[in-house]
């Protein structure tokens, strides 16, 4: 399933507005038994914040300024500029597609590096994301000095500002799922409510790509 859980707008300039398109997106890339599942597609998206950089290191192949990638499932898109606060954070990024390119179509004209997942932002459910690490910092060592644990003061994150695709928004308590690229989820218990999912991360995944320093 798709998820975002730290949100940027793209917004694809000469996509036709207010058009909304059923796309079909396989439930399992590796398994193809398990089937697909229709989801809705517009002009504009959400997508991971870590997925566009201004000016992007070596071997950065998601988007920044006149780069293309594939949006999954969906077009190729080529990012044609941003936006930023008054703060200097990026709030929108803007993209042209390419029609041809369709997940499906036989499009094989050109090929892309980089492949970002998204959310359709006129359907996206908002939701309440937590996730968690080892209460105890074991890369630092077990025991402080003064032999109290070591307790790592970022063991649970919240973050309230996520967004996932509408099916997501009909899960019920202990129902899991995959989120693309961001680790194994399951519907909270205590706090999910009907419509009001709230997903705890319980396995993370490690990203290939790392930054530079």
């Amino acid at each position: 399933m798709m998820a975002i859980l730290d949100p940027v707008k793209l917004v694809i300039d000469n996509y036709p507005e207010g058009q909304t398109e059923m796309l079909e997106v396989p439930n399992n890339l590796e398994n193809p038994e398990l089937g697909s599942r229709m989801v809705p597609f517009g002009r504009e998206l959400y997508i991971e914040r870590e997925d566009f950089m201004e000016e992007p290191p070596r071997k950065y192949f998601r988007l920044f300024p006149g780069n293309e990638v594939r949006l999954m499932s969906a077009y190729f898109v080529t990012c044609t500029g941003f936006e930023k606060d008054e703060n200097g954070n990026v709030t929108v990024v803007h993209a042209t597609y390419d029609p041809a390119t369709k997940s499906g179509s036989g499009f094989c004209e050109r090929k892309v590096k980089g492949t970002i997942h998204w959310v359709a932002a006129e359907t996206a459910k908002q939701v309440e994301v937590r996730l968690y690490e080892n209460i105890v910092d074991e890369e630092k060592g077990k025991l402080n000095e003064d032999g109290s644990l070591n307790l790592n003061p970022n063991s649970l994150t919240i973050l309230k500002n996520c967004y996932v695709e509408p099916a997501l928004a009909e899960a019920k308590a202990y129902d899991s799922f995959q989120f693309v690229r961001n680790g194994f989820f399951c519907a909270d218990c205590k706090d999910s409510k009907p419509g009001e999912p709230v997903f705890n991360r319980i396995v993370s995944l490690k990203s290939s790509f790392k930054i530079q320093k």
